[in-house]
């Protein structure tokens, strides 16, 4: 699947979001409670302020004294008196207001940080399980975005987003009641307007939705770009391709920006209109209630409470769209998410797949098609069969298929038809994870990862011993560089184990290699890309690495080529020739003779 033409269809379906993102949320369901616990109170205090007016104006202002009966008892708080309690009062409800909201807060980035953090947890264990294919379809951009940013983009918000609605829900519900208490025709009149506002926003959560995608598509080139310039800065450099970096990054920059502002011209007067309903609201209420004054049937104090009440509860409806966007963009970032939850790797263990343990007999190619494009095969009706312990050359015209063939083996990709049988047996009712436990590779570009040489070649086998390291090491021919390193075997290496030479490079893959032991072993183009000093000492580890070992070898070099037993010669993605060196040189027009006369006879006289 393309991560680029992701739609994001259940954006919408708030039910079915709730309820895939709840056992997220079910974990923690207990903080969550008490931030919501402590949202009601906090929205609740919002009317205290506005309630305050009413005594004041009333008592203080008026200058009149409050009595009132409790408990079979006459009170008296006298106008002065009442003057000096309401600011306090109103401090002291702040300061506890303030409080709460601290601890909402809190609440609400722990439970947000920690949903987030599970999100990604599971969606990185999809993404490392994803077959290569995914990973050749969707550049690292795209993924990264989908991945990393989505995950953070709807997780993060929603326990934050949802707190927010409540304490707004029950500040509206404190509001109306203050509302209602002071005048409830006032308070009708009120909600009414209240209900108008929301009316424009059903109207552009598409128009939301669309750009909230077409912008993570931007994102993710962007990304792209970005990885593209640090990873291949010297190919950059070195044909002077900084202008068109730019150019990428400056038209993927100004598409973003279009994007936003046509969103916003769509989108935007929403504000402006909520303004003029709740402009509209405070201009009816300011005119009844002074009706309502002039004719006694409400005080002064009232209405104050009323109209602050009124402004406390337009304020947020007033923001309303800004609001309601970011909610939708959560909810859009929601259905992406699990739109990659509900990916699923094509490469999988079979049912009732079992363990491969050792390999015994021989690997067999039977009748192999395989294309990565449909209609556009690359094998086609592959036929080879391969003994235990003997070393295989395979060469060919570039994109003939020689790297496709070595990775079906681990099953980096399945056959379309045919099979691949490793002692008569499938492939396929292997278990992944022992197949791949049975076979070493090195590439002509080995990934090290940003760690020490010791963890890079540990990963070969994690629980090898010390003196299995050093035998893995010696075999390599490691020992000098290593011990040529600053802090020797613990010295960290750059991104990609850019610290090392190419050779380098080669012998800690070889090394990898090695302590992993595997019965099968495929190097793919490992000495093509070095020099032939850096060859010669790559090519003793090599030699090394396939003794008693049944060895696949995609070469370019002679060198490579004659430790081969046997050689298979691949045009076009079919088997053509398959001899030794002398069968094959014995073929009159024969391919191999055609490319050794091409290719490696011009090696054999340098050498």
């Amino acid at each position: 699947m393309k991560l680029s033409t992701t739609t994001a269809q259940n954006s919408f379906k708030y039910g079915w979001l709730l309820s895939r993102i709840w056992p997220y949320i079910k974990p923690y369901w207990f903080r969550i409670t008490l931030g919501f616990l402590v949202a009601i109170p906090l929205g609740l205090l919002d009317g205290v302020t506005a309630f305050a007016l009413k005594p004041y104006m009333d008592y203080v202002i008026g200058g009149k004294n409050l009595e009132f009966t409790l408990f079979n008892h006459n009170f008296v708080i006298y106008s002065m008196q009442m003057a000096k309690l309401l600011p306090i009062a109103v401090v002291l409800f702040a300061g506890f207001q303030g409080l709460l909201r601290y601890l909402n807060g809190y609440l609400s980035t722990w439970t947000s940080q920690r949903i987030t953090n599970d999100v990604k947890f599971d969606l990185f264990h999809r993404l490392i399980h994803m077959h290569p294919q995914f990973f050749d379809e969707n550049s690292s951009g795209i993924i990264i975005s989908r991945y990393m940013g989505d995950p953070q983009t709807a997780s993060a918000g929603i326990v934050d987003q949802i707190k927010t609605i409540t304490t707004s829900v029950f500040g509206a519900l404190g509001l109306i009641a203050v509302m209602l208490f002071s005048s409830w025709k006032l308070a009708i009149i009120g909600v009414i307007v209240l209900c108008v506002a929301f009316v424009p926003v059903a109207l552009i959560r598409k128009r939301i939705k669309e750009a909230s995608n077409k912008n993570m598509v931007i994102g993710g080139n962007i990304t792209t770009n970005i990885n593209e310039t640090y990873s291949g800065n010297k190919v950059m450099a070195a044909y002077e391709l900084q202008d068109r970096q730019e150019k990428y990054f400056r038209e993927q920059t100004w598409d973003s920006f279009k994007i936003n502002m046509s969103l916003y011209k769509r989108s935007g007067w929403m504000s402006p209109i909520m303004y003029l309903i709740a402009s509209v609201g405070i201009a009816t209420v300011l005119g009844v209630g002074t009706y309502l004054i002039n004719s006694g049937e409400m005080t002064a104090g009232s209405f104050a409470s009323f109209v602050t009440s009124l402004l406390l509860l337009y304020k947020p409806v007033k923001t309303l769209g800004n609001t309601l966007t970011g909610i939708q963009n959560l909810f859009v970032a929601l259905g992406r998410v699990f739109e990659l939850f509900d990916l699923k790797p094509e490469i999988v263990d079979s049912p009732n797949a079992v363990e491969l343990n050792g390999f015994y007999n021989s690997i067999n190619f039977n009748h192999v098609d395989f294309e990565y494009i449909e209609e556009h095969p690359v094998l086609k009706d592959f036929n080879l069969s391969v003994s235990k312990n003997e070393a295989l050359a395979i060469v060919g015209n570039s994109g003939g298929g020689k790297s496709t063939l070595v990775n079906l083996l681990p099953r980096f990709y399945d056959v379309k038809s045919g099979s691949i049988t490793i002692d008569g047996i499938d492939i396929r009712k292997f278990t992944l994870k022992s197949l791949r436990k049975n076979i070493s590779m090195v590439f002509q570009d080995n990934f090290l990862y940003s760690g020490t040489v010791k963890e890079n070649i540990m990963m070969g086998n994690p629980y090898a011993s010390d003196e299995e390291l050093k035998q893995a090491i010696k075999s390599a021919h490691l020992e000098e560089t290593i011990e040529e390193l600053p802090n020797g075997i613990d010295t960290m290496l750059g991104e990609r184990g850019l610290t090392l030479s190419g050779g380098q490079r080669q012998r800690v893959a070889i090394a990898r290699a090695m302590l992993r032991n595997a019965p099968i072993v495929i190097l793919d183009e490992a000495t093509s890309a070095l020099d032939n000093e850096s060859e010669a000492i790559v090519q003793k580890a090599m030699d090394n690495l396939m003794r008693n070992r049944t060895v696949f070898i995609i070469a370019h070099r002679l060198s490579t080529i004659k430790n081969a037993n046997r050689i298979a010669v691949i045009n076009e993605g079919e088997l053509v020739e398959l001899g030794t060196h002398e069968e094959l040189m014995n073929i009159q027009d024969g391919h191999y003779k055609a490319l050794y006369e091409m290719q490696f006879k011009k090696q054999e006289v340098l050498q």
